[in-house]
């Protein structure tokens, strides 16, 4: 499969040895706004051609697939060109800096009948997909799931010098890391949304949200904002309780246990950046038109619909 890739920083280098490390396909062409970066990026691959303009680069190398991974705020506008050719669309995170925007973004997608996924890596971890095979294991046990998040935009702004319009909209931009595995480990639609501590732009501090979901199942997303704090997830059901601290990692504590151990993750995510090759692999799968575990844009849209309610900010 023929792979292309928008962007050059440093997530398109990611994409680029993940998509190269499948031996399913190959990086072909590239293209960036600085074409100084996207030389230097594929300075070591000879089959990778750089491209001035996107629509250059699919009528030359007829892509199978693109991935798009520009900034937020560029994201729509980039996403609504790639839209315009029959390749297979995957977008790194967040589709859109915020809601509003995340729905143009889908609604392009729909009206060109697209085929369009969203990079939602975290999903891909192996901790992750060992937590879900253990989850379904247990279909009859009722599921607590804890998100503890922690941003600083204050750092965002004035150290990583995000755009302010960015880090105004940092819980889509990147919370949804976070507030994603609420809905990925929560089975049925989220039902209701009870804001316990809202967010207060002014003066961001503790956010406290708990989310019913139709099968029964329960969360809480906790964030700890300009404060420090670890992102960890748990699911507890009757039986036992699952921890990932770091994400990459996974423990299990057993009922009537103290212990946690942790179990063992797949060795391709020490080789790779977390889940970014087999997110690959799946990826070559939905280009085939064959069952897959990507994220459609459909789903991604939801996780920053839970965001916006979280946050009060459904616009």
């Amino acid at each position: 499969m023929k792979v292309a890739i928008v962007g050059a920083g440093y997530m398109a280098s990611e994409h680029l040895k993940a998509f190269e490390g499948t031996a399913e396909a190959q990086v072909v062409g590239i293209t960036s706004r600085t074409r100084n970066r996207a030389e230097a990026l594929v300075t070591d691959y000879e089959n990778i051609q750089v491209f001035d303009t996107l629509e250059e680069m699919y009528e030359s190398t007829q892509a199978d697939i693109v991935v798009v991974t520009v900034t937020e705020l560029h994201m729509a506008d980039i996403a609504v060109r790639c839209f315009e050719f029959p390749w297979l669309v995957l977008l790194e995170k967040p589709a859109g800096y915020n809601l509003a925007d995340a729905r143009a973004i889908r609604d392009a997608a729909l009206a060109k009948r697209a085929r369009v996924h969203v990079a939602l890596n975290r999903r891909a971890y192996s901790s992750t997909r060992h937590a879900i095979e253990r989850l379904q294991q247990k279909r009859d046990e009722p599921r607590f799931i804890k998100v503890l998040d922690q941003q600083d935009q204050h750092a965002a702004l004035t150290i990583h010098n995000n755009p302010p319009l960015m880090v105004e909209n940092y819980m889509f931009a990147n919370s949804i890391h976070l507030i994603d595995y609420l809905r990925v480990l929560g089975r049925g639609e989220v039902v209701s949304v009870e804001n316990i501590v809202k967010w207060n732009p002014v003066n961001p501090g503790l956010v406290l949200a708990f989310i019913t979901f139709s099968s029964g199942d329960s969360g809480l997303y906790e964030g700890i904002w300009n404060g420090p704090g670890p992102w960890v997830v748990t699911v507890n059901t009757p039986a036992e309780r699952l921890e990932m601290r770091p994400l990459e990692q996974i423990s299990v504590q057993f009922k009537g246990e103290r212990r946690s151990q942790s179990l063992e993750i797949d060795e391709i995510d020490s080789m790779y950046k977390p889940g970014l090759l087999f997110q690959a692999q799946q990826t070559v799968r939905a280009a085939r038109g064959q069952e897959n575990d990507l994220t459609s844009i459909d789903d991604a849209f939801k996780s920053m619909e839970l965001v916006a309610r979280i946050f009060n900010m459904d616009s």
